[in-house]
């Protein structure tokens, strides 16, 4: 046999292989030997994945069988991620079924039969020019050498017999070093996944969470000596863990050292005997070090008879053996009749039950056969979930990366995700439902049924962004035929954004060349290619107040579903409050780095998005950004500041004053710091001023070979010589030109002033620093100076303010940043941070990767499908998962709360009092008219922050007199207001009873 080998295509051929041979690409493939990693494209994986991580990937070889749904999500995952070389192999043909599972192929594969490997080749290849995409479409069976796969770090199985399966699976068990294999497969609502990585699979990261560092307040001389944290902070730790120490003043024995710790409270921690080393006095850092860890594995064959599975939803911790069991007579089915079992047939489904009833005795656990699922089983295995796919697809494609690099925890070993809520909830459905019709929906059909396909197709769906998590939304909607309907039916899309370069990494509906152009509109023409039946309609609008003339009540009550996939809380605020106020179910989900979320919010049944509220980011305290920075954080948040006071506020500012005056006519810190603070400082109680977290300043004196003092320099004049409009080269800001300039410079001596240094960790920044008259009249010298001289001409008054921009490494923005925050850094003794650090924190970089953008994404749509069908409360579920641990936690949505006014009368944020005016209504009419239909008099009346109404402040009483009208001020084109009403509480000094909303419609016919 020959070696396996990629055989080049050449353009406009057919590849034929005769051999385990495979075909390519004719794309151009970029080199990854010795190449540094692509910034531009790969920057918020790095910051998931590491580059130590990100290296060996782009080193590794994956060989993918199976280019369905399934496959064909894994492939698109680990492409874009930036493994070295990927063999797709599918012995099959294009078929009708597949325009529905498989997002890359088109009518004209299915009319010409084209192999599935070799139909999606390109498109696969299209992803990342990084990767070498080769396919196969030879046999792969009982009778294969299969000594071409040794050429592979990881081998990934989708729609291969189980016996295969575990044949395969001995082959990469018995090289050395083993080669890592994963099967995965979706039956109609049921999904499986498995993973082997040989007996020892070392991980050198199990989280991928950055190490965690705590200040020391005291530290006992015992045995074992024990550590407590300052102020009280927890630290985080667990037992076993292992952590250094720096900067301890006194026992100083321990700076350096690694222990072993054991938590004695979420505040302190015991290290070995300290009884031996000297007392200690103060400061001190303890950082955690992260160790490899072991992961062990069993082969296929043990494992079928004693699974260790993922346990996903807790309320049905029996589920994933009985799922397990289910499966397996599928699979024996399968050998038994060469088929699956036909939809809706009960002679298959009481065979496949005998057959689980079989198997579950040669288990160890001997689970319980659940009948349910095995007839559910039986009734769609034909049929294939695209949605599920790609949930499993993106948890799949994390455990491949795993497999390559060492990062993250494995999943040890089975995982089995099913969407059983939707079919459980259509009682007992007709077969003629699930029965093909011989178009692209087949598939869909066999596990949903023909009317929920049919609703799905009628759907008005509103998707706000389209980044990442909008692109997988985008592929859902169209194979699953959302907005198709020939009548009814519509997705509108809309972002404002411009696709970048690192977006390429991650929303795969964008190709290099469409860069700079509008995200909505590219999308919406790829999602059309996915399938052209499709009703789209993209926007660029923010969805935002200013937009709400477009995004109007009209406009939310046409939607069945709104969709969000933004990247920022305020945003999903808002659109909840819209959803909110016009009664539409919201599905919410978001991802950070291998974390991700769910939240479905379905009217009258769940509470919103707002209705929960996160704890605020903690705020650095202006004085620990201003004069005792503790980590570089802090000096990179204050390089960060710097930028925008120097080259963008300021600016502004002074382009603002020559507007209204339209003529000229009309770090000397640290010094200063310790001539306020002596190092030998101490506070009332007679402890060091200067101790632990806050570090004495060391004056740096500025060096003209110093490349980081130059960094700054050049950086600083470079944005300057911007913010003046000053022109210049590159040879102005050669290190020649400066070391010429810099040479003559002359640094003056440190004067201390009198300036005051705030040291209240409750100070806030002031908005506005005032102007003193000393300051006035210098300022108003050197105008005169300048006139003179005639250097303020009408050219001079105009500055350009620079708009921050990280993700350009041409523009010098993140250089000052890094220079600023290192020069700060040094000078109060803080590890400093590379460039690539102090980019992700002062850009405020959220880390991202496809795998679980594709998994969130998958697990939302399934939701989606329980929206378009009705369905009850108990059917719906929120998700979070950490793709690196891993783990997936299904839970039940909040229910919504009622809230009890009095005598029977309740309501809950869903409800809405409606009350009809006229032209001369007043608010006295208002309060009468909400007594009179609902039962209770309403005590106070607001809208927004506006008091209407409330009895004990002067003269609102004369309020009751004056017309809604006037009191509202509405615009021409408002029809209704809302109002927030609340009523006298049964007890005097009570607080007073909250109402619902009541929205007031300022005429009869308006509503």
């Amino acid at each position: 046999m020959e070696n396996f080998e990629p055989v080049p295509v050449p353009e406009g051929e057919t590849a034929s292989c005769s051999s385990w041979a495979a075909s390519s690409t004719n794309l151009p493939i970029m080199s990854t030997e010795s190449m540094e990693i692509d910034d531009a494209l790969y920057s918020r994986q790095r910051y998931v994945l590491g580059d130590t991580a990100m290296q060996k990937m782009a080193k590794s070889h994956v060989f993918l069988s199976g280019m369905g749904g399934l496959g064909l999500e894994i492939a698109k995952n680990i492409v874009l991620a930036g493994i070295k070389a990927l063999t797709i192999h599918d012995t099959g043909n294009c078929h009708p079924w597949d325009l529905g599972t498989n997002f890359f192929l088109c009518e004209d594969d299915v009319v010409n039969k084209r192999n599935r490997a070799e139909a999606v080749l390109q498109h696969i290849a299209e992803l990342n020019p990084y990767v070498h995409v080769t396919s196969s479409s030879l046999p792969l069976n009982e009778t294969t050498d299969l000594s071409f796969l040794e050429e592979y770090q990881c081998i990934v199985l989708t729609e291969i017999r189980l016996p295969l399966q575990k044949r395969i699976n001995d082959f990469c068990r018995s090289r050395c070093p083993p080669i890592k294999f994963i099967s995965a497969d979706v039956h109609g609502i049921w999904s499986r996944l498995f993973c082997d990585f040989g007996d020892e699979f070392e991980v050198l990261d199990t989280t991928g969470e950055e190490p965690k560092e705590i200040f020391i307040s005291s530290i006992t001389q015992a045995n074992p000596g024990i550590v407590t944290c300052l102020e009280n902070r927890p630290h985080k730790f667990e037992t076993g863990q292992f952590v250094t120490f720096r900067e301890i003043n006194g026992m100083a024995g321990l700076n350096g050292s690694i222990q072993q710790i054991t938590v004695v409270s979420p505040f302190s921690f015991s290290v070995g005997d300290t009884t031996e080393l000297e007392p200690y006095l103060h400061g001190g850092i303890a950082v955690q070090v992260k160790t490899p860890k072991i992961f062990y594995f069993e082969s296929l064959e043990r494992q079928i008879k004693h699974a260790k599975c993922l346990i996903a939803d807790f309320s049905k911790p029996e589920a994933p053996l009985q799922i397990h069991t289910a499966m397996l007579a599928l699979d024996q089915f399968r050998e038994n009749y060469s088929r699956k079992p036909n939809i809706g047939c009960r002679q298959d489904s009481e065979e496949l039950l005998k057959l689980a009833t079989s198997i579950s005795k040669t288990l160890e656990e001997k689970p319980e056969v659940n009948v349910d699922i095995v007839n559910w089983l039986s009734w769609t295995a034909q049929g294939f979930l695209p949605p599920l796919a790609a949930a499993v697809g993106g948890v799949a494609s994390q455990e491949v990366l795993k497999a390559v690099t060492g990062k993250f925890s494995p999943l040890c070993q089975w995982l089995y995700i099913e969407a059983a809520d939707i079919v459980e909830s259509l009682g007992k459905p007709e077969r003629e439902e699930f029965l093909p019709r011989g178009d692209r929906y087949d598939a869909l059909r066999a596990c949903i049924g023909d009317s929920l396909c049919k609703k799905l197709q009628n759907l008005n769906i509103f998707l706000v962004g389209c980044g990442a998590i909008g692109c997988e939304m985008l592929k859902n909607f169209a194979l699953l035929g959302v907005g198709t309907g020939k009548e009814k039916g519509m997705v509108t899309v809309t972002d404002p954004d411009l696709i970048e370069k690192s977006n390429l990494n991650r929303q795969f509906l964008f190709r290099p060349h469409h860069i700079q152009k509008p995200k909505s509109y590219t999308a919406a023409g790829a999602t059309l290619k996915i399938n052209p039946q499709l009703k789209i309609d993209a926007h660029l609008n923010k969805v935002c107040p200013a937009t709400e003339t477009i995004y109007n009540d009209e406009f939310y009550t046409k939607q069945d579903i709104i969709i969000t996939a933004l990247d920022n809380v305020e945003a999903r605020r808002y659109v909840d409050s819209r959803c909110l106020a016009n009664l539409r179910p919201l599905l919410d989900s978001g991802t950070m780095g291998t974390k991700g979320h769910t939240e479905v919010i379905v009217p009258h049944l769940t509470e919103s998005y707002n209705s929960h509220r996160d704890p605020p980011e903690e705020e650095i305290p202006f004085c620990t950004l201003k004069s005792f920075p503790a980590a570089i954080e802090h000096t990179i948040q204050w390089a960060r500041d710097k930028f925008e006071s120097s080259f963008s506020h300021k600016p502004s500012l002074f382009n603002k004053f020559w507007q209204t005056y339209h003529s000229a006519e009309e770090v000397l810190q640290a010094l200063q710091l310790l001539h306020c603070f002596p190092l030998d400082t101490r506070l009332k109680d007679g402890s060091l001023f200067w101790q632990s977290p806050k570090r004495p300043p060391s004056p740096i004196k500025f060096e003209l070979n110093e490349p980081l003092h130059f960094s700054f320099i050049q950086n600083a004049a470079k944005l300057y010589a911007m913010v003046y409009c000053i022109p210049f080269t590159e040879k102005d800001l050669s290190a020649d030109a400066l070391l010429d300039i810099l040479s003559d410079v002359k640094i003056q001596e440190f004067k201390p002033s009198n300036k005051v240094v705030q040291t209240d960790e409750t100070a806030r920044k002031p908005d506005h620093v005032p102007i003193s008259n000393e300051d006035e009249r210098n300022a108003a010298f050197q105008l005169e100076k300048a006139i003179s001289s005639n250097e303020a001409t009408k050219s001079d008054l105009q500055m350009a303010v620079l708009s921050f921009e990280k993700d350009d490494d041409h523009n010098g923005h993140i250089d000052f940043i890094t220079a600023a925050s290192n020069l700060r850094a040094k000078m109060y003794s803080i590890e400093p941070a590379n460039r690539f650090k102090t980019k992700r924190i002062a850009g405020k970089i959220i880390p991202a990767i496809a795998t679980s953008t594709a998994a969130v994404s998958g697990l939302v749509a399934l939701e989606m499908l329980k929206v378009a069908g009705g369905y009850p409360f108990e059917a719906y579920k929120n998700c979070f998962l950490n793709l690196a641990i891993p783990i997936i936690v299904f839970t039940e949505t909040s229910e919504v709360r009622k809230t009890e006014i009095r005598n029977g009368i309740s309501f809950t944020i869903w409800d809405r009092w409606i009350i009809h005016g006229k032209e001369d209504f007043t608010l006295l009419d208002f309060i009468n008219a909400v007594k009179e239909k609902y039962g209770i008099e309403p005590t106070m009346v607001v809208q927004g922050v506006k008091m209407l109404y409330v009895p004990v402040v002067p003269g609102h009483a004369k309020r009751l007199k004056l017309t809604m009208h006037k009191l509202v001020k509405p615009s021409t084109e408002k029809k209704y207001v809302d109002l927030t009403v609340s009523f006298a509480p049964d007890t005097d000094g009570d607080e007073d009873l909250p109402g619902p909303p009541v929205r007031y419609y300022f005429s009869h016919d308006a509503d």
